[in-house]
């Protein structure tokens, strides 16, 4: 979905500029963020120091005071220079990373640099090329900034705390622009989007606010089946997707989002799941966290893909919420639990890659290392030499682990991950940045996967026409590079796998080896 529909955040032009000529270049707000911090600027003018009267043209006026919005305090450094302090995640100071404000009254040609003084991680994908993206009420759509205009280093200004740095120049004085670090992905956006599902009255969705939040918004969860296969007394395998419990996490949306179209969509592959599959799709896992511009926690300062061993029905309602209802279906005999997938976005690898659990029954483990080979076959972006298996202690709390360990020992449990920036693929080392099409792209490969993988266990036997069957990665990469080189054609992997000529399923191919994660947590 473009980021040009009205639901996107946008500022509020109606409100009278309050004006600031703060010079205060203090560190002490850097890692600790006091009260200065607490909430997000709301229309504030930065003018000279000792500055009076109204905001000229070119005196800079930011806002963030909108849905998803994050930015805490500007400083006045000089005529072209401002640091920006990114406001912490509500009852939590220790995360400041996600950032999202608009900069308007702005004179044409005026150049700036905003230094973004607080970040809480050192390792970002800013030191391997990720720029902030910009936009403006002329250019609907998001664009990177160059790379050569982007900084990422630690400051001894700043408590040696890491800084990203950025040049800009405005162009069109009556433009609004907006900043942010990777594409918003707002809590109204989803209301509308299922909105719009339900106008479309197709009988195999169901959807239905599974708890309330703290704040009152609602946890949707989405069933997609056929529903003759609904049925009480019919036993029916249960496919589990939840998304953005992490509130920064933009680009897990984007990918939920492509899952979805695709799933519920007219096209052959997803007919024939549905008449086999029951999806249960929950796509914003922290709507508070997620409305208020939070990076990583919720309303009260709770990760919530920490608490799932013990959710608290009042601090933690969706996390309690959606466990009990996976309990249910694992408790159910008229329902086999099959997969959990929890999608994230990474803030220092590139790729889509998955993190699974480690067991030690040979057997399961082998079984659990399948699944991510077959989406690797399937798409470009995801990297099977980044998906790990471990059994981290400081995981311990976290949906896959809590649910690989109570689960019935068939249910396969994954964090999917994909990167903020870009991914390379086998045949090139140019790294492609993701878009919210590209996002998109991986949701409706993850989908298609589930088919290949009914397939091998022999549980689909109904078979789509070879035309409109999803293309193996491999296969489409050799068919790409063979065309160019000659007209020979090549043997379909997807019409031998419709011929009952399965994958090669030997488990020596997908055993990996137990890896610690040592990379930013889930």
């Amino acid at each position: 979905m473009s980021s040009e529909n009205n639901d996107e955040p946008s500022p509020s032009p109606t409100k009278k500029p309050i004006t600031n000529n703060n010079t205060n270049n203090s560190d002490s707000e850097s890692d600790v963020n006091n009260e200065h911090l607490i909430g997000n600027v709301q229309r504030v003018a930065i003018v000279p120091p000792n500055y009076e009267g109204k905001p000229k043209k070119g005196h800079l006026i930011f806002d963030a005071s909108f849905e998803c919005g994050n930015l805490g305090r500007i400083d006045y450094v000089n005529d072209f220079e401002y640091d920006l302090f990114i406001r912490p995640d509500t009852c939590c100071p220790r995360f400041r990373c996600w950032f999202l404000f608009t900069v308007e009254n702005v004179k044409a040609d005026q150049r700036v640099i905003f230094h973004i003084v607080n970040f809480s991680k050192a390792k970002s994908l800013y030191r391997d090329g990720m720029t902030p993206l910009v936009k403006s009420t002329s250019r609907k759509r998001w664009q990177r900034l160059p790379t050569r205009n982007v900084f990422y280093y630690r400051s001894p200004d700043h408590r040696k705390n890491y800084v990203m740095s950025f040049t800009f120049c405005f162009d069109r004085e009556d433009d609004v622009y907006q900043f942010a670090y990777s594409f918003p992905y707002t809590y109204t956006k989803l209301q509308n989007y299922l909105d719009g599902i339900d106008q479309r009255r197709l009988d195999y969705v169901q959807r239905r606010p599974l708890v309330y939040s703290v704040q009152k918004r609602r946890l949707d969860l989405l069933t997609v089946a056929n529903p003759s296969l609904l049925v009480k007394g019919r036993r029916k395998k249960v496919v589990i997707v939840t998304a953005r419990v992490h509130p920064g996490e933009t680009p897990s949306s984007y990918v939920c989002q492509g899952f979805i179209e695709f799933i519920i969509s007219d096209h052959p592959i997803a007919q024939v799941l549905r008449d086999n599959i029951v999806f249960y799709i929950v796509p914003m896992l922290n709507p508070d966290g997620v409305f208020l511009g939070n990076q990583r926690c919720s309303l009260l300062g709770f990760d919530l893909n920490r608490v799932w061993h013990e959710p608290s029905i009042w601090a933690h309602p969706e996390i309690y919420g959606i466990k009990t209802h996976i309990m249910k279906l694992n408790e159910d005999m008229d329902f086999e639990l099959d997969f959990f997938i929890d999608i994230h976005a990474h803030s220092t690898m590139m790729n889509g890659f998955m993190y699974g659990n480690v067991y030690e029954d040979a057997n399961r483990f082998e079984k659990h290392s399948i699944f991510p080979r077959l989406l690797s076959r399937n798409a470009e972006d995801f990297s099977i030499n980044n998906t790990t298996f471990n059994r981290d202690a400081l995981k311990a709390g976290t949906g896959r682990r809590t649910l690989g360990g109570c689960l019935q020992d068939s249910t396969h449990c994954y964090t999917l991950e994909v990167s903020f920036f870009s991914y390379q693929t086998s045949t090139t080392s140019q790294a492609i940045p993701y878009t919210e099409e590209l996002y998109q792209q991986l949701g409706r490969n993850l989908a298609r996967t589930f088919l290949d993988y009914y397939k091998s266990i022999n549980y689909v036997s109904c078979s789509p026409s070879c035309s409109i069957m999803p293309r193996l990665k491999e296969d489409r990469i050799k068919s790409r590079l063979t065309r160019q080189a000659t007209n020979m054609p090549l043997v379909d992997q997807d019409e031998a796998f419709l011929n009952n000529e399965t994958f090669n399923l030997s488990t020596q191919e997908f055993i990996y080896p137990e890896t610690r994660n040592n990379n930013e947590p889930e």
